[in-house]
Parts: structure tokens; C-alpha cells; sequence
């Protein structure tokens, strides 16, 4: 089947690739694995999509060539961004610089890009795993796998008093079933690879893209989890799962600090996770996979000075000599925080209570972490294709012509905050329209 052009994968940055091509004209197709366009929106932001941030530095992203990102966005910044999603309906609201649609409904953001592919006649192919990009005389041929599958009501509950429950529709759910696959081939000219990273495989993100592009002789900066949680060492941790608390961490890598974060800290049985936690593990994963040693340094009171909480310690505990040190405690910090800090305290210098070491501790609480939770639990990838290899004008490949890469599958991340969603829809659109100028 002859194309014009193709895109692979029909998330944020191909969805918006395709709007851009055929805006300018272009016969376009995407084929997509998934049996929905979009899916990975539908999850951004608790389901509101925080689609872009009106606070933009390259301090918000992080990759081994900032200054590609500097050239993207003098293309298409949040400005174009809140302009195309306004002709399209969505009224922005903003949120202290983050913009979700004001109807604070993720579905808002795929509907209206979904019914512009409709209006636009954009060909779409569900259920098409792509398997091969061959280059060919005017243009690549692209091999696929398709499944077809069909929708099944299944009763989750098989018990026969739950069977005669006036409620018996609640325990019945639909299932996607494979029932057959065969092979497919599409030619185009022009080929965009939006199939996402890593994260999330579950909403279409399998890492298939890097798969693809390796073979087309495309260099992969090494790719780990990004925005992710963070497992560290110590049994400690059961005590205190569940708890969240406003906190200020450090980030050592071999006893260097690299970089540092202020938010609300989650702790689990496991270790940390939280917003401040998701800024930093990219670092954490990449120092990790290069064998480097990871402390996560902990301020648990960041809104007073070492020495302002030495002096209130001693305060409170010399007021309250007919109660015990937590007793004294508490209401400083959560319960639990308080029994966990005195048990490590009492363990890692086993002697009276020193108050000066108990602000320490407060203040510069150190955990090693071991690893970074796995690529289906984090939001985004950190590495990618290297961008020296992809020209930031207009996306496209340097090793192929008529080839673009777009999205995640770049080593190009950024931090919470729809930044991520940024970067989509600005190497989509580019992308896009650059792929029918020539």
C-alpha cells in the first residue's frame, strides 16, 4: 500500500505530527499497536492533563545536548502550543503556570484531537505492531503485524450467590481477545517514528522505537526510568510507609551533589517517591546503571535552620522532663516520622539522647538507594536517540532522509509538570509540517 506519509505510533507526538502534515496538505497514516489513540494522555495529570507549563527554562528539561532543545522550541513553544490547542477548544486554565483544559478532563485533550484527525481524513490503523522500517528508492517500506481482536464481557465473579445479585453487571467487564494475526506492508515517503519510550508499556510505550531506529544505524544514549520512585536500603522503612511529609532532598552521586528538590516526600515500604523524588531520579537511574554509588539526603524540617531546631529541641524536651523524648516530639513531626528518627538515632550512636545529633538527624537524614522502581511504574524515560543524529529544525533524521523521530524516543526529558507533553507536541508539530516540504 502506497503512502505519503506515515506515522508510526498515534500518542501525544504522533497525533499531533499527523494534524500538522495534513494541515499542510499531506496524505497521512498512522498506524497504531494499541486498539485507542491517546491512551498515555488519558493518564497525565490524574487524568486532567496538565498539557503544558507557562514557565519554561531549559533548567525544566534535562538531556546530553540542551542546546537542541533551545532550537525545537524557538519553532514551537507553549505559546503555539496553548494557540493550537485553543482553535481546536480547548480553553486553558491555569494553575500557578500549569494549564490543563478548563473542563480539567484529560478525554477533553484526546476528543478534540482525535475528531481534528477525522476532519482532516487521516487514515488511522489500529491494532498494527510495526516490525520493520526498510529504506527503498523513493522512500521505506514498512512491515507490520497485525492483531485483530474482539470484545468480550466477562463475569469477574464466578460465585453463584454473586451470581443472583441484583448488582450482577458491576462484576462483569469488557476484554480485548486476539482471535487472529497476519502480515502487512505499507510504502510511504515519508516516515515518523512517535512510538514513545519505555514507560508506561501498558498505555503503548514497549521501547519499540529504539529497536527500529538501532537498526537503521541510529545511535541509543542508554535509557532508564525518569519520573520515577526510588528504592532504597534499610527495614526502617516499614514503619514509616504511608507517611507524607513536606521535605528538602540532595541528591550524592560518589559523594558529589547533583542536584536538589523541595516538594511533599511519600515514603513507602520500599523507599521515597513524591514529586521531589520524581525530579530527581532520573539521576539516581543513571548513576546506577554506571555502577555509581546514590545517597538520598533528607531534610525533614526545611523551613528551619540546623541550629533554630537544636535550640527548639531542647526547648521542648527540657519543658517536658515528665514526658518521654517522643512524647516530647510530637506534633513536630508525623508520629511515625518521630518513632523511626529515634529508633535510628538510638542504633547508629547508641548512647543518651544527644540533641544536637537528633536535629542532625532531622535535618540530614541519609539513605542509600539501590534502584529506581521499573519503566512500567515511571512516567517517562531518561535517554533516548541521540540528538546529534536528528536535525532540530525539522526532526529529521541526518542518516536518512525522509525519516523524522519525535517524542520520548529522543534523549530529551523533563520535569513534572507538563513539560514532557511540551516536548511532544513541539517535535510533533515541526515534524510534521517539515515532513511535507520536500
Amino acid at each position: 500500500m502506497k503512502k505519503e506519509i506515515i506515522i508510526i505510533g498515534g500518542g501525544a507526538a504522533g497525533m499531533v505530527a499527523a494534524i500538522s502534515a495534513a494541515k499542510n496538505g499531506a496524505s497521512v497514516t498512522i498506524l497504531e499497536h494499541k486498539e485507542k489513540l491517546g491512551k498515555k494522555i488519558l493518564a497525565t495529570g490524574n487524568g486532567k492533563c496538565n498539557y503544558t507549563n507557562l514557565h519554561q527554562t531549559m533548567e525544566c528539561y534535562r538531556s546530553e545536548n540542551i542546546s537542541f532543545i533551545e532550537e525545537v522550541f524557538s519553532h514551537f513553544n507553549e505559546k503555539d502550543t496553548i494557540a493550537f490547542f485553543q482553535e481546536l477548544g480547548i480553553y486553558p486554565k491555569s494553575k500557578n503556570g500549569y494549564l490543563y483544559p478548563n473542563s480539567e478532563q484529560a478525554s477533553s485533550v484526546v476528543d478534540v484531537l482525535m475528531m481534528e484527525l477525522k476532519r482532516l481524513q487521516v487514515d488511522i490503523r489500529y491494532n498494527e505492531n510495526v516490525k520493520d522500517i526498510k529504506p527503498i528508492d523513493n522512500g521505506y517500506q514498512i512491515d507490520t503485524l497485525v492483531t485483530v481482536t474482539e470484545t468480550k464481557k466477562g463475569n469477574e465473579n464466578n460465585n453463584k450467590k454473586a451470581s443472583n445479585s441484583k448488582n450482577i453487571s458491576k462484576n462483569k467487564r469488557e476484554k480485548l481477545t486476539t482471535v487472529d494475526t497476519y502480515k502487512n506492508s505499507y510504502q510511504a515517503k515519508k516516515v515518523i517514528v512517535a512510538t514513545g519510550g519505555m514507560a508506561s508499556s501498558k498505555l503503548g510505550s514497549d521501547g519499540s522505537g529504539y529497536y527500529l531506529l538501532k537498526q537503521l544505524g541510529h545511535t541509543i544514549v542508554p535509557v532508564v526510568p525518569a519520573l520515577v520512585q526510588l528504592k532504597a536500603e534499610g527495614d526502617f522503612f516499614e514503619m514509616v510507609a504511608g507517611v507524607r511529609c513536606d521535605a528538602r532532598l540532595q541528591i550524592f552521586v560518589d559523594g558529589m551533589a547533583v542536584a536538589s528538590e523541595e516538594g511533599e516526600l511519600q515514603l513507602t515500604n520500599y523507599g521515597i517517591s513524591g514529586i521531589p523524588v520524581f525530579q530527581i531520579s532520573r539521576y539516581a537511574a543513571k548513576a546506577l546503571l554506571d555502577k555509581k554509588q546514590v545517597q538520598v539526603v533528607i531534610d525533614f524540617l526545611p523551613q528551619v535552620e540546623l541550629s533554630e531546631l537544636e535550640e527548639l529541641l531542647k526547648q521542648r524536651i527540657n519543658a517536658s522532663l515528665h514526658k518521654t523524648t517522643e512524647e516530647a516530639l510530637i506534633g513536630l513531626l508525623n508520629q511515625k516520622l518521630i518513632q523511626m528518627l529515634l529508633s535510628q538515632l538510638d542504633k547508629r550512636y547508641k548512647q543518651p539522647l544527644d540533641i544536637s545529633k537528633l536535629a542532625k538527624m532531622m535535618k540530614q537524614f541519609s539513605v542509600t538507594i539501590t534502584d529506581t522502581n521499573s519503566f512500567e511504574n515511571a512516567q517517562v524515560c531518561a535517554g533516548g536517540i541521540d540528538t546529534a543524529e536528528i536535525t532540530a529544525t525539522t526532526l529529521e533524521s541526518k542518516l536518512h532522509q525522509g525519516l523524522y523521530v519525535v517524542g520520548e524516543l529522543l534523549d530529551v526529558d523533563g520535569i513534572c509538570g507538563g513539560y514532557n507533553l511540551q516536548w511532544a507536541w513541539s517535535t510533533g508539530y515541526i515534524a510534521g509540517k517539515s515532513a511535507t516540504l520536500k
